[in-house]
């Protein structure tokens, strides 16, 4: 009698640049999957707040531009799979998007093509929503390339906007369904399985 060799987990790597709640997220929903884990966070900044979030996964500080090659050789090391841009603000270098093709995936706190582009992050975008006098904003998983936020979109959920809203009031709901719908696509891609319906998004 044999038994089976247990299956390898599929390894990620997730990119942050501030305070780091989607990745703080993903490494929520991921302890203890039974198929993905989190091999780290890596950020750009070392004054970025997922620093202190004393998160269950080594969290690196590197420098873009002089380290990318060194990243790159870290993530190979570790048999990484895919790469997740949660809450990060560099532009991805052309040699991650070569080396990771079709797997390197970014959040984006709007509806793409609406509102992307650079410097349209943070309360930047919220506050251009509400000058555009938009109904509804939302959220866009999508393939990353070499510009901003022009990506293939796999996966958007609609967040309605509030007569009343402010700036951080349509942050703060988007922000509660990117940490929902971040994790629920990162693993429907990974294990090739049905994204998840936009409707279940919580808005």
């Amino acid at each position: 009698m044999t038994s089976e060799s247990p299956q390898p987990l599929i390894s990620l790597a997730v990119l942050a640049s501030g305070s780091g709640s989607n990745a703080a997220a993903m490494v929520e929903y991921f302890t203890a999957h039974k198929f993905c884990r989190i091999e780290g966070i890596w950020t750009n900044s070392p004054k970025a707040g997922v620093l202190s979030r004393n998160l269950s996964v080594p969290v690196h500080v590197f420098a873009p531009g002089a380290e990318d090659d060194h990243v790159i050789n870290q993530w190979k090391a570790a048999g990484i799979s895919a790469v997740v841009c949660a809450g990060y603000l560099k532009l991805i270098p052309a040699q991650w998007i070569r080396a990771f093709p079709h797997r390197i995936w970014n959040v984006h706190p709007a509806l793409l093509p609406k509102h992307g582009g650079p410097g349209m992050y943070g309360l930047h975008i919220h506050r251009a929503v509400l000058a555009a006098g938009d109904v509804e904003s939302g959220l866009t998983v999508h393939e990353v390339s070499e510009r901003y936020d022009e990506g293939r979109a796999l996966f958007q959920c609609r967040v309605p906007v509030a007569p009343q809203d402010g700036p951080e009031d349509l942050q703060a709901r988007i922000l509660r369904a990117e940490h929902w719908a971040l994790p629920r696509v990162v693993e429907a891609l990974l294990l090739n399985q049905p994204l998840p319906r936009p409707d279940q998004c919580p808005a």
